[in-house]
């Protein structure tokens, strides 16, 4: 028997440290089935699941593939997420190779630019490509007034995944980011002694040992793709696009009479399996990709590439390409929150005003929503990051005989799209005696976001427990210490940073979020991007752009906190 087995023969009973294991695995169990299984019962039964008499039946699935729309909708949305795959993966790959192993003038700014799309929402991201490329935005209306033409139309399948892919390209920069920075020198060496140049040695060495990171950016991205509402809604419902999302949103929510939750729960069973489909096949793809390992233990950083002229070209591109999709989007975002109107054939300085914002702070349902936000990405991320901390100690730390199983129901939600979440706990909520006393709180809200993000929080604290040796908890427990002791009084204290780091993720994650919100909040527990919906609903863009501007302020205001404060890694 090992030390762990007599440990354990040695104490009768149910101590801390087990009702601990317990109680956490049933949590999270709980919180994983909540909002799936009200969604398959849906599915199945003739009428809401909370009225009386619903029997089972197949209808649904034969209503919604007998609707002649239905093909068309999943076509698009497979077209809009293939899209978006390619163009991420286009721009991001060859930013991560420019910007991580050239000598590109600037690359240390233009590389900390590239990355801000992730600090907001898609919502936001969309409505600032509006604002400045849609047919009334401010480049557009440049565009015609000096060519005569406008050479984009975002209203399309094809703007719709330009903005979505280039919203995204940031992630896929990161994921090969790391991948062109931690190659192994020699490789590249080799391939020079043996005659390559430069640019031969780094595109037919260390740009195919970048597959692992750009096969998992790509699942990602066309993961996201299909799950993401905000572009498809802002973009494609006004051309009669619709997508998998806005059929759910626009069905559950905006029926004209009332939704039809028989079809909503079948559409959400199919996008389920589509996407826990994806996740799985990103799983079997990487299976391989140890053979790709080039980084041991003295592994050094690989060498600068040198442009020499080329570099000042480079530049010139890459810097048009953070300007156009970066600058401008989240600048456009800023000036259209300052001025009545935005157009290009006045100068906007004359049209400066402070009314969107005394629209939003004079309004009680608006100021709830910003504070709302911060309320839930605060204390929100700080449960999660207990809670996601105990799941953590569980699965990797622990004697719990079902800790494998836990760490597999813990990264679950990364197959659960956000929109379905939602969806899920909205049933549950109405379906479970006693649980319509937290429908439309921001506990519910809190809730339902800790459950999307937990593989975020994990993926952020795994690795450093890794990186800590079984022995100091093993010196513990040999001093009379039980698991809870060891872990909070050793193992914690030393994952600070990844605590911290942890916390940081959730924070922004939590406080951009508003797809899980769609189905769940009500008058009261309203945040930023539900409010923002509504307002570009009703082309209210003033007060949109204003809180979406207080959004950016917010977010980056934490941002610049979090990293020289806390010491927190966000986003590699």
């Amino acid at each position: 028997m090992t030390d762990m087995t007599l440990e354990r023969a040695a104490r009768p009973g149910w101590d801390r440290s087990r009702l601990i294991f317990w109680g956490v695995a049933i949590l999270s169990t709980l919180l994983v089935v909540g909002p799936l299984a009200p969604i398959l019962a849906q599915a199945f039964l003739d009428r809401p699941l909370y009225a009386e008499g619903a029997t089972a039946t197949l209808g649904n699935f034969q209503r919604l593939f007998g609707d002649p729309t239905i093909l068309g909708i999943f076509g698009n949305t497979l077209m809009f997420a293939v899209l978006t795959m390619v163009v991420a993966q286009l721009f991001g790959s060859v930013m991560a190779v420019v910007v991580g192993r050239t000598n590109l003038p600037g690359r240390t700014w233009i590389g900390e630019i590239l990355i801000w799309p992730l600090f907001v929402s898609n919502l936001v991201i969309a409505f600032g490509w509006l604002t400045m490329y849609g047919p009334s935005g401010y480049i557009s209306l440049a565009m015609k007034s000096w060519f005569g033409v406008v050479p984009w139309n975002l209203y399309s399948i094809a703007g719709m995944g330009i903005v979505a892919g280039l919203s995204q390209a940031p992630l896929s920069y990161l994921m090969c980011l790391g991948a062109v920075t931690k190659a192994d020198p020699q490789l590249e060496d080799a391939a020079r002694s043996a005659g390559a140049g430069p640019f031969r040695a780094l595109f037919s060495v260390t740009v195919p040992m970048m597959r692992p990171a750009m096969i998992y950016s790509s699942v990602l991205n066309f993961v996201i793709g299909i799950e993401m509402l905000a572009i498809p809604l802002l973009f494609g419902a006004p051309g009669g696009l619709n997508t998998v999302t806005t059929f759910l949103y626009n069905n559950g929510i905006n029926a004209a009479v009332r939704p039809d939750y028989g079809i909503v729960g079948a559409a959400a069973v199919i996008l389920l399996l589509i996407v826990a489909g994806l996740v799985w096949l990103q799983g079997a793809l990487m299976k391989g990709s140890g053979r790709f390992v080039t980084v041991r233990g003295k592994a050094s950083r690989p060498s600068t590439l040198d442009l020499g002229p080329w570099r000042w070209i480079a530049f010139a591109a890459v810097l048009a390409y953070v300007l156009l999709t970066i600058v401008a989007v989240f600048a456009g975002i800023v000036m259209r929150s300052g001025v009545s109107f935005l157009t290009p054939l006045i100068p906007f300085w004359k049209l400066v005003t402070t009314a969107n914002f005394a629209t939003v702070f004079a309004s009680e349902t608006y100021v709830r929503s910003i504070v709302n936000s911060v309320v839930i990405a605060l204390v929100g991320g700080l449960i999660g990051t207990f809670f996601i901390a105990v799941i953590a100690l569980v699965a990797r730390r622990s004697e719990f005989r079902y800790a494998r199983a836990l760490e597999y129901i813990a990264l679950f939600p990364r197959a659960l799209p956000g929109i379905i979440a939602g969806l899920g706990f909205f049933y549950a909520v109405v379906w479970v005696p006693g649980l319509d006393m937290i429908r439309g709180t921001i506990g519910i809200l809190m809730v339902a976001f800790i459950l999307r993000y937990i593989p975020v929080g994990f993926g952020a604290i795994a690795p450093a427990l890794a990186q800590i040796g079984e022995e100091l908890d093993r010196g513990a427990r040999s001093a009379g210490a039980d698991w809870w002791t060891t872990v909070t009084r050793i193992v914690l204290p030393i994952l600070k940073p990844a605590l911290f780091s942890c916390f940081a993720l959730l924070f922004i994650h939590f406080f951009k979020e508003y797809v899980t919100a769609v189905f769940l909040f009500q008058p009261g527990s309203e945040i930023i991007g539900t409010t923002m919906l509504q307002l570009a609903a009703q082309g209210d863009n003033g007060p949109v752009a204003a809180l979406a501007t207080i959004q950016i302020v917010i977010t980056a205001a934490f941002v610049l906190l979090a990293r020289p404060v806390f010491g927190a890694k966000i986003y590699g």
